[in-house]
Parts: structure tokens; sequence; C-alpha cells
């Protein structure tokens, strides 16, 4: 099966949802200088949020089955893009949030 839509979902997932969600939970917490691995672990922690509702939101049968395995993988990869630093959105982001704030 095809998952193009979801597959873009994941893709813009840290720089759409989880930095912009990230930065502002560090703003209402009056955290004006986070560490990068702080600021990583809020985008992750917020994509796995998403990554949940998302699955609790699908039917329980075996085309979901297929869909969730696929989607764990893309969420794991789009995770550990995020951790290493190789998600350029989201270290842009944490620059201008901390350099600029």
């Amino acid at each position: 099966m095809n998952y193009f839509e979801i597959d873009r979902v994941i893709e813009e997932l840290p720089k759409s949802f989880a930095a912009p969600s990230a930065t502002t939970w560090f703003k209402v917490s009056g955290q004006a200088r986070p560490s990068i691995k702080e600021y990583r672990d809020k985008v992750i922690e917020l994509m796995n949020n998403f990554r949940s509702t998302l699955f609790d939101s699908y039917p329980k049968n075996d085309s979901s089955a297929e869909f969730i395995e696929y989607t764990k993988k893309e969420f794991e990869k789009a995770v550990r893009g995020v951790s290493s630093g190789n998600n350029k959105e989201v270290e842009k982001r944490f620059r201008y949030f901390t350099e600029y704030n």
C-alpha cells in the first residue's frame, strides 16, 4: 500500500508542528535558553505525542496493522534525525529561538 500522505506528514512534523510547539513550550515555561539537547528532546516528545494520537485514531484491523508498522519505522527515522542534529529545520529553529529571543 502507498502511504505517500503519511510520509509527508512525518517529514513535515518536526518543522510544522513539533519545533514550533517546543519553542512555544519553552517560552511559556520561561526558559529562554534551553540546551540543544533539551530542545531536541522536547521536539521528540511532541512528535511522540502526535504519533500516539495518530495510532489511537486508526481502526484496529489487518490494514491498520501494516500501516502502523510502516509508520513506526518512519517515525523512528524522523526521531533519529532530530536526536542526532540532522534535521536542519529543527536546528535552525533552535538557533533562531535562542539567539534572537
